[in-house]
Protein backbone atom coordinates (compact mmCIF):
# COMPACT_ATOMS: atom_id res chain seq x y z
CA UNK A 1 0.00 0.00 0.00
CA UNK A 2 0.95 3.70 -0.29
CA UNK A 3 0.12 6.04 2.59
CA UNK A 4 -2.86 4.50 4.35
CA UNK A 5 -5.62 7.00 5.09
CA UNK A 6 -7.33 6.19 8.37
CA UNK A 7 -10.85 6.93 9.52
CA UNK A 8 -11.12 6.26 13.26
CA UNK A 9 -14.49 5.22 14.68
CA UNK A 10 -14.63 5.41 18.47
CA UNK A 11 -12.90 8.20 20.40
CA UNK A 12 -12.91 6.74 23.89
CA UNK A 13 -10.07 6.03 26.32
CA UNK A 14 -8.01 3.73 24.07
CA UNK A 15 -8.11 6.23 21.19
CA UNK A 16 -5.73 8.51 23.07
CA UNK A 17 -2.93 5.97 22.72
CA UNK A 18 -3.49 5.66 18.97
CA UNK A 19 -3.67 9.44 18.56
CA UNK A 20 -0.30 9.76 20.32
CA UNK A 21 1.31 7.43 17.75
CA UNK A 22 0.07 8.68 14.39
CA UNK A 23 2.79 11.27 13.89
CA UNK A 24 5.45 8.55 14.31
CA UNK A 25 3.93 6.32 11.61
CA UNK A 26 5.31 7.45 8.22
CA UNK A 27 2.93 5.44 6.06
CA UNK A 28 -0.26 6.12 8.04
CA UNK A 29 -2.36 9.29 7.95
CA UNK A 30 -5.40 10.01 10.12
CA UNK A 31 -7.97 11.86 7.99
CA UNK A 32 -11.29 11.52 9.85
CA UNK A 33 -12.81 10.63 13.21
CA UNK A 34 -16.30 9.69 14.36
CA UNK A 35 -17.99 8.87 17.64
CA UNK A 36 -21.56 8.51 18.87
CA UNK A 37 -20.68 11.42 21.16
CA UNK A 38 -19.81 14.32 18.80
CA UNK A 39 -17.94 16.13 21.59
CA UNK A 40 -15.47 13.24 21.89
CA UNK A 41 -14.89 13.26 18.15
CA UNK A 42 -14.33 17.02 18.19
CA UNK A 43 -11.80 16.62 21.01
CA UNK A 44 -9.95 13.89 19.10
CA UNK A 45 -9.66 16.07 15.99
CA UNK A 46 -8.74 19.27 17.83
CA UNK A 47 -5.35 20.61 16.74
CA UNK A 48 -4.90 17.94 14.06
CA UNK A 49 -4.59 19.52 10.65
CA UNK A 50 -6.71 17.86 7.97
CA UNK A 51 -8.62 15.59 10.37
CA UNK A 52 -12.36 15.96 9.80
CA UNK A 53 -15.16 15.15 12.24
CA UNK A 54 -17.82 13.00 10.57
CA UNK A 55 -20.76 10.87 11.58
CA UNK A 56 -20.16 7.11 11.56
CA UNK A 57 -22.21 6.76 8.35
CA UNK A 58 -20.31 9.61 6.69
CA UNK A 59 -16.92 8.20 7.64
CA UNK A 60 -17.70 4.71 6.31
CA UNK A 61 -18.88 6.20 3.01
CA UNK A 62 -16.07 8.76 2.67
CA UNK A 63 -13.85 8.34 -0.40
CA UNK A 64 -10.85 9.84 1.44
CA UNK A 65 -10.88 6.95 3.94
CA UNK A 66 -9.38 3.69 2.74
CA UNK A 67 -8.98 1.98 6.16
CA UNK A 68 -11.37 2.09 9.11
CA UNK A 69 -9.76 1.89 12.56
CA UNK A 70 -12.49 0.38 14.72
CA UNK A 71 -12.14 1.45 18.37
CA UNK A 72 -15.75 0.89 19.37
CA UNK A 73 -16.86 -1.34 22.25
CA UNK A 74 -16.47 -5.09 21.62
CA UNK A 75 -20.17 -5.66 20.94
CA UNK A 76 -19.95 -3.25 17.99
CA UNK A 77 -16.70 -4.55 16.46
CA UNK A 78 -18.16 -7.02 13.97
CA UNK A 79 -21.03 -4.77 12.90
CA UNK A 80 -18.78 -1.80 12.15
CA UNK A 81 -16.23 -4.02 10.40
CA UNK A 82 -18.90 -5.54 8.15
CA UNK A 83 -20.27 -2.11 7.21
CA UNK A 84 -16.78 -0.83 6.40
CA UNK A 85 -15.95 -3.91 4.34
CA UNK A 86 -19.22 -3.55 2.41
CA UNK A 87 -18.08 -0.01 1.56
CA UNK A 88 -14.80 -1.36 0.19
CA UNK A 89 -12.65 -0.32 3.14
CA UNK A 90 -9.82 -2.17 4.82
CA UNK A 91 -10.44 -2.55 8.55
CA UNK A 92 -8.30 -2.74 11.65
CA UNK A 93 -10.18 -3.61 14.82
CA UNK A 94 -9.34 -3.22 18.47
CA UNK A 95 -9.38 -6.42 20.47
CA UNK A 96 -11.21 -8.69 20.79
CA UNK A 97 -11.70 -9.25 17.07
CA UNK A 98 -15.41 -9.84 17.70
CA UNK A 99 -17.57 -11.18 20.53
CA UNK A 100 -18.61 -14.53 19.08
CA UNK A 101 -16.55 -16.85 16.92
CA UNK A 102 -19.30 -16.85 14.28
CA UNK A 103 -19.17 -13.04 14.06
CA UNK A 104 -15.42 -13.12 13.49
CA UNK A 105 -15.78 -15.75 10.78
CA UNK A 106 -18.38 -13.58 9.04
CA UNK A 107 -15.98 -10.62 9.02
CA UNK A 108 -13.15 -12.66 7.50
CA UNK A 109 -15.43 -14.18 4.87
CA UNK A 110 -16.76 -10.76 3.89
CA UNK A 111 -13.24 -9.35 3.65
CA UNK A 112 -12.07 -12.21 1.45
CA UNK A 113 -15.02 -11.74 -0.89
CA UNK A 114 -14.47 -7.97 -1.05
CA UNK A 115 -10.71 -8.27 -1.51
CA UNK A 116 -9.84 -5.98 1.42
CA UNK A 117 -7.31 -6.37 4.23
CA UNK A 118 -8.33 -7.01 7.84
CA UNK A 119 -6.12 -6.38 10.86
CA UNK A 120 -6.66 -6.97 14.54
CA UNK A 121 -5.15 -5.62 17.73
CA UNK A 122 -3.21 -6.13 19.87
CA UNK A 123 -0.07 -5.02 18.09
CA UNK A 124 1.93 -4.98 21.33
CA UNK A 125 3.37 -8.35 20.28
CA UNK A 126 5.31 -6.53 17.55
CA UNK A 127 7.38 -4.60 20.09
CA UNK A 128 10.80 -5.49 21.41
CA UNK A 129 9.48 -7.38 24.45
CA UNK A 130 7.62 -10.27 22.80
CA UNK A 131 9.83 -10.21 19.70
CA UNK A 132 13.07 -10.53 21.70
CA UNK A 133 11.50 -13.52 23.46
CA UNK A 134 10.61 -14.94 20.05
CA UNK A 135 14.24 -14.53 18.93
CA UNK A 136 15.45 -16.33 22.06
CA UNK A 137 13.15 -19.26 21.36
CA UNK A 138 14.26 -19.40 17.72
CA UNK A 139 17.89 -19.46 18.91
CA UNK A 140 17.21 -22.43 21.20
CA UNK A 141 18.05 -20.44 24.34
CA UNK A 142 15.83 -22.65 26.55
CA UNK A 143 15.96 -25.79 24.46
CA UNK A 144 12.68 -27.37 23.43
CA UNK A 145 9.65 -25.56 24.92
CA UNK A 146 7.52 -27.74 27.17
CA UNK A 147 4.98 -25.47 28.84
CA UNK A 148 4.04 -21.85 29.46
CA UNK A 149 2.17 -19.97 32.17
CA UNK A 150 0.41 -16.65 31.45
CA UNK A 151 -1.01 -14.70 34.38
CA UNK A 152 -3.00 -11.45 34.60
CA UNK A 153 -4.69 -10.45 37.84
CA UNK A 154 -6.29 -7.14 38.77
CA UNK A 155 -9.13 -6.18 41.13
CA UNK A 156 -11.08 -4.81 38.16
CA UNK A 157 -11.17 -1.96 35.66
CA UNK A 158 -14.10 -0.19 37.31
CA UNK A 159 -11.63 1.34 39.76
CA UNK A 160 -10.16 3.63 37.04
CA UNK A 161 -12.34 3.48 33.91
CA UNK A 162 -15.16 6.07 33.89
CA UNK A 163 -17.41 3.92 31.64
CA UNK A 164 -16.59 0.31 32.62
CA UNK A 165 -19.94 -1.31 31.82
CA UNK A 166 -18.70 -3.23 28.76
CA UNK A 167 -16.03 -5.00 30.81
CA UNK A 168 -18.71 -6.87 32.76
CA UNK A 169 -21.04 -8.12 30.03
CA UNK A 170 -20.55 -10.95 27.50
CA UNK A 171 -17.73 -9.90 25.22
CA UNK A 172 -15.92 -8.45 28.22
CA UNK A 173 -14.57 -10.08 31.36
CA UNK A 174 -10.87 -10.65 31.95
CA UNK A 175 -10.51 -13.25 29.19
CA UNK A 176 -11.94 -11.33 26.23
CA UNK A 177 -10.58 -8.01 27.50
CA UNK A 178 -7.03 -8.89 28.59
CA UNK A 179 -6.71 -12.40 27.19
CA UNK A 180 -5.95 -11.20 23.64
CA UNK A 181 -2.63 -9.69 24.78
CA UNK A 182 -1.52 -12.92 26.39
CA UNK A 183 -2.87 -15.38 23.84
CA UNK A 184 -1.62 -13.35 20.86
CA UNK A 185 1.80 -13.49 22.54
CA UNK A 186 1.54 -17.23 23.22
CA UNK A 187 0.57 -17.96 19.60
CA UNK A 188 3.32 -15.65 18.33
CA UNK A 189 5.85 -17.46 20.52
CA UNK A 190 4.60 -21.06 20.50
CA UNK A 191 2.25 -21.42 17.55
CA UNK A 192 -1.49 -22.00 17.18
CA UNK A 193 -3.76 -23.82 19.62
CA UNK A 194 -5.58 -27.05 18.79
CA UNK A 195 -7.74 -27.64 21.88
CA UNK A 196 -8.49 -26.15 25.29
CA UNK A 197 -9.87 -26.88 28.74
CA UNK A 198 -11.31 -24.18 30.96
CA UNK A 199 -12.94 -23.26 34.26
CA UNK A 200 -14.33 -19.92 35.42
CA UNK A 201 -16.14 -18.17 38.26
CA UNK A 202 -18.02 -14.99 39.11
CA UNK A 203 -17.75 -13.91 42.74
CA UNK A 204 -19.69 -10.65 42.54
CA UNK A 205 -22.91 -9.74 40.75
CA UNK A 206 -22.23 -6.00 40.71
CA UNK A 207 -19.35 -3.50 40.69
CA UNK A 208 -19.05 0.12 41.84
CA UNK A 209 -17.52 2.72 39.51
CA UNK A 210 -14.55 4.35 41.21
CA UNK A 211 -13.86 7.43 39.07
CA UNK A 212 -15.36 9.96 36.69
CA UNK A 213 -18.84 11.50 36.54
CA UNK A 214 -20.51 8.19 37.43
CA UNK A 215 -18.35 7.53 40.50
CA UNK A 216 -20.29 5.56 43.08
CA UNK A 217 -22.77 4.12 40.56
CA UNK A 218 -23.30 0.35 40.72
CA UNK A 219 -23.28 -1.71 37.51
CA UNK A 220 -24.31 -5.37 37.03
CA UNK A 221 -21.85 -8.18 36.29
CA UNK A 222 -23.19 -10.68 33.74
CA UNK A 223 -20.00 -12.47 32.69
CA UNK A 224 -17.42 -14.53 34.58
CA UNK A 225 -14.62 -12.51 36.14
CA UNK A 226 -11.99 -15.18 36.87
CA UNK A 227 -11.00 -17.62 34.12
CA UNK A 228 -8.41 -20.39 34.04
CA UNK A 229 -7.58 -22.37 30.93
CA UNK A 230 -5.16 -24.92 29.55
CA UNK A 231 -4.24 -24.38 25.91
CA UNK A 232 -2.85 -27.31 23.94
CA UNK A 233 -0.67 -25.91 21.14
CA UNK A 234 -0.34 -27.81 17.87
CA UNK A 235 3.33 -28.22 18.77
CA UNK A 236 2.39 -30.12 21.94
CA UNK A 237 3.34 -27.28 24.31
CA UNK A 238 0.83 -26.78 27.13
CA UNK A 239 0.02 -23.20 28.19
CA UNK A 240 -1.80 -22.44 31.43
CA UNK A 241 -3.79 -19.21 31.46
CA UNK A 242 -5.04 -17.28 34.50
CA UNK A 243 -7.10 -14.12 33.81
CA UNK A 244 -8.80 -12.39 36.74
CA UNK A 245 -10.76 -9.25 37.57
CA UNK A 246 -11.11 -10.58 41.13
CA UNK A 247 -7.57 -11.05 42.45
CA UNK A 248 -5.22 -8.34 43.72
CA UNK A 249 -1.63 -8.98 42.59
CA UNK A 250 0.98 -11.55 41.62
CA UNK A 251 4.76 -11.82 41.94
CA UNK A 252 5.36 -14.08 38.92
CA UNK A 253 6.31 -12.91 35.44
CA UNK A 254 3.40 -12.15 33.08
CA UNK A 255 4.45 -15.04 30.84
CA UNK A 256 6.95 -17.78 31.65
CA UNK A 257 8.00 -20.37 29.09
CA UNK A 258 9.65 -23.52 30.41
CA UNK A 259 11.99 -25.51 28.20
CA UNK A 260 14.38 -28.42 28.48
CA UNK A 261 17.36 -26.10 28.97
CA UNK A 262 15.89 -23.17 30.85
CA UNK A 263 12.97 -20.84 31.57
CA UNK A 264 12.21 -17.67 29.65
CA UNK A 265 10.46 -14.73 31.35
CA UNK A 266 8.46 -12.63 28.88
CA UNK A 267 7.47 -9.05 29.81
CA UNK A 268 3.92 -7.73 30.05
CA UNK A 269 2.28 -8.35 26.64
CA UNK A 270 0.12 -5.27 27.22
CA UNK A 271 3.33 -3.29 26.67
CA UNK A 272 5.61 -3.07 23.66
CA UNK A 273 8.92 -3.30 25.53
CA UNK A 274 10.29 -4.70 28.79
CA UNK A 275 13.13 -6.97 29.83
CA UNK A 276 13.27 -10.56 28.62
CA UNK A 277 15.02 -12.75 31.18
CA UNK A 278 16.31 -16.29 31.12
CA UNK A 279 17.19 -18.78 33.85
CA UNK A 280 19.43 -21.38 32.25
CA UNK A 281 19.78 -24.99 33.35
CA UNK A 282 22.89 -25.06 35.52
CA UNK A 283 23.08 -21.26 35.52
CA UNK A 284 23.29 -18.89 38.47
CA UNK A 285 20.11 -16.81 38.66
CA UNK A 286 18.23 -14.82 36.07
CA UNK A 287 19.99 -12.89 33.32
CA UNK A 288 18.53 -10.17 31.10
CA UNK A 289 18.83 -10.77 27.37
CA UNK A 290 19.81 -7.93 25.04
CA UNK A 291 17.06 -6.51 22.86
CA UNK A 292 17.23 -8.56 19.67
CA UNK A 293 14.02 -8.06 17.67
CA UNK A 294 10.88 -5.98 17.34
CA UNK A 295 9.76 -2.47 16.49
CA UNK A 296 11.74 -0.21 18.84
CA UNK A 297 9.93 2.50 20.80
CA UNK A 298 6.61 1.44 19.30
CA UNK A 299 3.14 2.45 20.46
CA UNK A 300 -0.41 1.45 19.63
CA UNK A 301 -0.90 1.79 15.92
CA UNK A 302 2.35 0.11 14.88
CA UNK A 303 0.09 -2.66 13.56
CA UNK A 304 -1.38 -0.11 11.15
CA UNK A 305 2.12 0.84 9.98
CA UNK A 306 2.94 -2.85 9.50
CA UNK A 307 -0.34 -3.20 7.58
CA UNK A 308 0.43 -0.18 5.38
CA UNK A 309 3.82 -1.60 4.39
CA UNK A 310 3.02 -5.31 4.19
CA UNK A 311 -0.61 -5.26 3.01
CA UNK A 312 -2.23 -8.69 3.26
CA UNK A 313 0.99 -10.03 4.81
CA UNK A 314 0.50 -7.91 7.92
CA UNK A 315 1.49 -9.52 11.21
CA UNK A 316 -1.42 -8.28 13.36
CA UNK A 317 -3.86 -9.96 11.02
CA UNK A 318 -7.57 -10.62 11.25
CA UNK A 319 -6.81 -14.32 10.90
CA UNK A 320 -4.67 -14.20 14.05
CA UNK A 321 -7.34 -12.17 15.85
CA UNK A 322 -9.99 -14.70 14.82
CA UNK A 323 -7.91 -17.68 15.97
CA UNK A 324 -7.38 -16.06 19.36
CA UNK A 325 -11.10 -15.23 19.58
CA UNK A 326 -11.98 -18.87 18.91
CA UNK A 327 -9.48 -20.01 21.56
CA UNK A 328 -11.02 -17.67 24.14
CA UNK A 329 -14.58 -18.67 23.37
CA UNK A 330 -13.56 -22.33 23.47
CA UNK A 331 -12.14 -21.79 26.97
CA UNK A 332 -15.45 -20.26 28.06
CA UNK A 333 -17.38 -23.10 26.42
CA UNK A 334 -15.22 -25.65 28.22
CA UNK A 335 -15.71 -23.84 31.52
CA UNK A 336 -19.46 -24.27 31.12
CA UNK A 337 -19.54 -27.79 29.72
CA UNK A 338 -16.60 -29.28 31.59
CA UNK A 339 -15.02 -31.00 28.58
CA UNK A 340 -12.13 -30.37 26.22
CA UNK A 341 -13.09 -28.22 23.25
CA UNK A 342 -11.40 -28.46 19.86
CA UNK A 343 -10.20 -25.29 18.17
CA UNK A 344 -11.11 -25.68 14.52
CA UNK A 345 -9.09 -22.79 13.10
CA UNK A 346 -5.34 -22.55 12.76
CA UNK A 347 -2.98 -19.75 11.81
CA UNK A 348 0.65 -19.45 10.83
CA UNK A 349 2.89 -17.70 13.33
CA UNK A 350 3.46 -14.15 12.09
CA UNK A 351 6.89 -13.42 10.65
CA UNK A 352 9.36 -12.27 13.27
CA UNK A 353 10.13 -8.53 13.35
CA UNK A 354 13.79 -7.69 12.90
CA UNK A 355 15.08 -5.00 15.27
CA UNK A 356 13.99 -1.87 13.45
CA UNK A 357 12.53 1.56 14.06
CA UNK A 358 8.79 2.10 13.86
CA UNK A 359 8.91 3.20 10.23
CA UNK A 360 10.75 0.19 8.83
CA UNK A 361 9.34 -3.29 8.29
CA UNK A 362 11.59 -6.33 8.02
Amino acid sequence: MSTMRIGMIGCGVISQQYLASFEQLPDVQLVAVADLDPARAEAAAAGREGVRVLSVDELIADDEVDTVLNLTIPAAHAGIDLRAIAAGKNVYSEKPFAVTTAEGQEVLAAAQEAGVVVGSAPDTVLGTGTQTARAALEDGTIGAPIAAVATMVTPGHERWHPQPDFYYVPGGGPLLDMGPYYIHALVTLLGPVSEVMGASSRLRTERTIGSGPRQGETIPVTTDTHVTGVLVHESGVLSTLVMSFDAVATTIHPIEIHGTAGTLAVPDPNRFDGDVEVRRLGGDGWETLPVAAGYAEAGRGIGLQDMAVRGSGLRASGELGQHVLEVMNAVLESSTGGARVEVTSSVARPAMVALEGAGVTA
